[in-house]
């Protein structure tokens, strides 16, 4: 006998950190679950937060990882936190994984007859009149009253023009062991980026005894800015009105009078209104011109992490420069990369005994070799945003199809709905999408403030 449509799960593609924190706000909320991870490693961590190098700090304050909206002191009481000093710090990234892991795991205890994991991998999603089915590669079907994919961040597909290199010389997975294994000998490394992954990348370089040269090479050479080593201190503030290079002045004028992390803290409550209200050729302008320089001031490092990179570059050991990878050929064991800086008209070249793509998370879905999303695109089920950032969706979370329809039982949460919303890829941004998202799916979004 077919279940009604009322009494089917809610089922969950992907149980990093947005999938995780979901299925344990549907489960408090009375929701049946089902989540689907295929990647055991991955499960309550997601990519962020499976690293086992306890030198990558999370980005964000411990005063501000709470996984609940409802609670924002969750966490620091979890730590064990209490004072100002301690709610400043920045924890390592798989200490937060275990406190995901721990929230998921008491959320299975209190309702183990409403919530399922299968570790298997989604391979299709079959739509229905009144209901969803996902096929599984076992040959399982689950039916559900709706289906979330929460995918995370998808690792980049790779530079073409890095093709002609090979392993061990080149090693496309910043996050590998192989990164910084096997290094006897070599006497430079060569990160293609400078972010965050490259700042990451050189710590574990570091930490792993490596006494050669690192370069961090990206197109404008800017690498992230640290955080104060107090605060935020930010207060409310309206709504800025301006908008394009007029809400650009204005931050500048506002950075002037009380400094720029200031001024950035206080946009973070209006960041995702603020890109809704821009239209589609002003956000096209934003990325191409203004993304770098967004990036680095508010994606920033802890201040450790921050005096270790100044450390590395006082010692001559770790550069950061601006410019393009033109070339890239093996040669005697090593890679030759012909390099044009910014601002020159000149090739220069170098050699480097280890090449390691440092660019981030792959957005364009295109590129993304994953077979669920392959079929929802070829079926016409879903599309890219219209700046190829991940999936088309709502301000609900309500996947568009093909057709430029709403879907009410096919949905996403995470870094996967960024073209609709920019800012969601920390903590604090998820945290209150999935919030938002699991009250719609159980209809208590009706419920006033941010507790039940």
């Amino acid at each position: 006998m077919r279940e009604k449509q009322g009494d089917l799960p809610v089922v969950i593609v992907g149980a990093g950190f947005s999938g995780t924190l979901l299925a344990v706000n549907l489960l408090r909320l009375g929701a049946r679950v089902v989540l689907v991870e295929r990647n055991r490693d991955s499960l309550a961590r997601g990519l962020a937060y499976t690293t086992r190098q306890p030198e990558h700090l999370l980005n964000v304050r411990a005063s501000n990882m709470s996984a609940y909206p409802d609670d924002l002191g969750h966490f620091q009481r979890w730590m064990g936190f209490s004072s100002a000093e301690q709610a400043n710090r920045f924890v390592p990234r798989l200490t937060y994984g275990q406190y995901l892991r721990e929230q998921l795991m008491a959320a299975l205890a209190s309702a183990p007859d409403r919530v399922v994991i299968k570790e298997q991998e989604a391979l299709r999603i079959e739509t229905l009149p009144d209901r969803q089915v996902l096929h599984l590669a076992s040959g399982e079907r689950i039916e559900a009253r709706a289906v979330v994919l929460a995918l995370g961040h998808f690792v980049s597909a790779g530079l073409p023009v890095l093709a002609g290199l090979a392993p061990p010389v080149l090693v496309d997975n910043p996050w590998s062991a192989q990164a910084v294994e096997g290094l006897e000998g070599v006497e430079e490394v060569l990160l293609i980026g400078t972010g965050l992954t490259a700042v990451d990348v050189a710590l574990s370089l570091d930490k792993a005894g490596y006494r050669g040269r690192i370069t961090a090479l990206s197109r404008r050479g800017l690498r992230p800015r640290a955080h104060a080593l107090v605060g935020p201190v930010a207060g409310q503030v309206a709504r800025p009105e301006a908008r394009g290079s007029r809400l650009l002045r204005a931050v500048r004028q506002r950075a002037e009078q009380v400094g720029w992390r200031h001024a950035i803290d206080e946009l973070r409550p209006h960041t995702q209104s603020l890109w809704r209200l821009h239209d589609t050729a002003a956000q096209a302008r934003f990325l191409r011109h203004l993304r770098p320089w967004w990036d680095v001031h508010r994606h920033r490092l802890a201040p450790p992490v921050a005096e270790r990179i100044a450390a590395l570059e006082a010692e001559g050991r770790l550069r950061f420069v601006g410019g393009k990878v033109l070339s890239a050929q093996m040669q005697g064991g090593k890679a030759r990369i012909g390099w044009r800086p910014r601002g020159q008209d000149g090739v220069r070249e170098m050699e480097a005994g280890r090449v390691i793509p440092c660019i981030g998370p792959e957005g364009d879905l295109a590129r993304c070799d994953h077979p669920l999303l392959r079929g929802l695109l070829e079926s016409g089920l879903v599309r890219a945003d219209a700046h190829r950032l991940g999936l088309d969706v709502d301000h609900v979370g309500r996947l568009v199809d093909a057709a430029g329809r709403r879907q009410d039982r096919l949905l996403a949460v995470g870094p996967i709905t960024k073209g609709e919303a920019w800012e969601i890829i920390a903590v604090p941004d998820i945290r209150r999408q999935v919030w938002d998202l699991a009250r719609y799916l159980t209809h208590s979004h009706w419920v006033g403030g941010e507790g039940l």
